[in-house]
């Protein structure tokens, strides 16, 4: 198929043509979809043609196939799960990355692509106030920012025991513990589980009623074998609650011991570039590693992850490979030397937007806001009829859950009632939100972090709560049964 400049030009005008649609339009697009995968398979799985089809054709049939079976998550009435949305600059960089297209496995394949990276990478530390010497990798999601932090963190604590894990792999090496948070992210067990330490030697720590965990749980854990490799994980912002672990107090006993502490910081660590919320991660520095997520408080479109690393010689020789067909920077960064994956797209473009975009008081002002959305969104929710503020926001989450309202309603009842509720509010279109089980009861979680939310994105799903509840109430015996 020949194709001219012009040709290319022409798609990309109409794709921009379609980008623009759908950002004027997603104020008023419903928040949430209806799941329906067989309509949306259907729409999508035309017989692959013998020949091509024109590039503009495909992107038009693209965005009409697609067009009911896309969250409205870039939005700012989006509050379920932890899904943040795209700044502007960061969206455009986005754009560019791909035109661009540039390997950035190594400073040679694309110069500028390693160096903006480079750049942000130092941004980030300053700006989360990590340690400066600290090595840092751009990958993913947080998902892989703890693969490469556990990675390296298993390179060191097997080093210091005359054991090399990339040679020798784990079959015979030392035991690695890993004592976690009792509501450790399931992130952690999939990068265990990945690193072959195995999930069944992740150990829970006792928390107290605010999720944190309780001294002496660490203290007892670790003195249990007190000579055994261990990697202690804890939390800055719980995916349910917002809580933060006591860092003061609990890094100091881990390294008295030699454990490594690995801080999933996915994006609570955000926190820490507010004045207002800084004092929860006070301490958090002392860690060896952090993880967090770009495309979470950042707001960079997703595949943005970010690892830290405070031994950069475990991290570099955890991920690091050398061929005689690379061409390695003598005097450059080569992003390869501190990632797991090798092909891999440009992420530093994004970043280095967002950053510069927001700048400092732009970065801890997006954290305040959707603070304060939050806080309004959870407290709205609690004053209705029947409905039970179960975790209040410590910065930008909470939990709902909402109460059966006929005499002797049992909490399998009240269960009933929280998913009938969340979902009603979903059906409507004014806001998403998702549910879960948090100590044994069914509550809908309330997650703010876009920058598109405001007071009025409040309003609307408070609103829509109000006309689920009363509709559910109205109606419960057939609703709940």
């Amino acid at each position: 198929m020949s194709r001219t400049p012009d040709d290319d030009l022409r798609v990309l005008e109409r794709a921009l043509a379609h980008a623009k649609a759908y950002l004027t339009a997603l104020p008023r697009q419903p928040a949430g979809v209806a799941p329906d995968p067989a309509r949306l398979r259907r729409r999508l799985h035309r017989p692959l043609a013998e020949h091509g089809v024109a590039a503009e054709t495909v992107l038009d049939d693209l965005v009409a196939d697609t067009a009911d079976g896309l969250m409205g998550s870039a939005g700012g009435r989006f509050f379920g799960w932890v899904i943040g949305g795209a700044l502007p600059a960061a969206l455009a960089a986005d754009w560019l990355t791909a035109v661009w297209d540039q390997n950035a496995a190594l400073h040679a394949c694309g110069p500028a692509a390693a160096a903006s990276e480079e750049v942000a990478g130092a941004w980030l530390k300053e700006l989360l106030g990590l340690p400066a010497a600290s090595s840092f990798a751009f990958v993913t999601g947080c998902q892989m920012a703890h693969v490469t932090c556990l990675a390296a963190a298993r390179h060191a604590l097997l080093a210091a025991r005359g054991w090399d894990v990339q040679a020798d792999g784990l079959a015979g090496a030392p035991q690695v513990r890993i004592l976690a948070n009792q509501d450790h992210h399931g992130s952690i067990e999939r990068a265990v589980g990945l690193l072959g330490l195995g999930r069944s030697h992740v150990r829970p720590l006792a928390t107290d009623d605010a999720g944190r965990v309780q001294a002496v749980s660490l203290e007892r854990a670790l003195a249990a074998d007190p000579a055994a490799p261990a990697i202690v994980v804890l939390q800055a912002g719980d995916i349910a609650t917002g809580a933060f672990d006591d860092f003061e107090r609990l890094i100091p006993i881990a390294r008295r011991y030699g454990a490594w502490v690995h801080v999933d910081g996915a994006f609570g660590l955000w926190a820490r570039t507010s004045p207002r919320f800084r004092s929860l991660t006070l301490g958090v520095e002392a860690a060896q590693s952090w993880a967090t997520d770009g495309h979470k408080w950042l707001n960079v479109p997703f595949d943005s992850g970010y690892a830290f690393v405070a031994d950069p010689e475990a991290h570099r020789a955890a991920v690091s490979h050398r061929a005689a067909y690379l061409t390695h920077a003598e005097d450059a960064r080569d992003q390869i030397d501190w990632n797991p994956d090798w092909s891999r797209r440009a992420r530093g473009f994004s970043t280095y937007a967002a950053l510069r975009q927001l700048g400092r008081r732009g970065v801890a002002d997006l954290v305040d806001r959707c603070c304060a959305h939050a806080q309004a969104l959870a407290h709205g929710l609690a004053a209705l009829p029947g409905a039970e503020l179960v975790s209040a926001p410590i910065i930008n989450q909470a939990l709902v859950a909402f109460h059966d309202p006929r005499i002797g309603a049992a909490p399998a009842n009240h269960d009933r009632m929280t998913d009938a509720v969340i979902a009603a509010i979903n059906a409507s279109g004014e806001a998403f939100f998702s549910g879960s089980t948090w100590r044994g009861r069914r509550v809908m979680r309330v997650s703010v972090c876009n920058w598109r939310t405001t007071a009025g994105d409040v309003d609307r799903a408070v609103a829509a709560a109000a006309d689920a509840v009363a509709a559910i109430s109205n109606s419960a015996g057939s609703v709940l049964a």
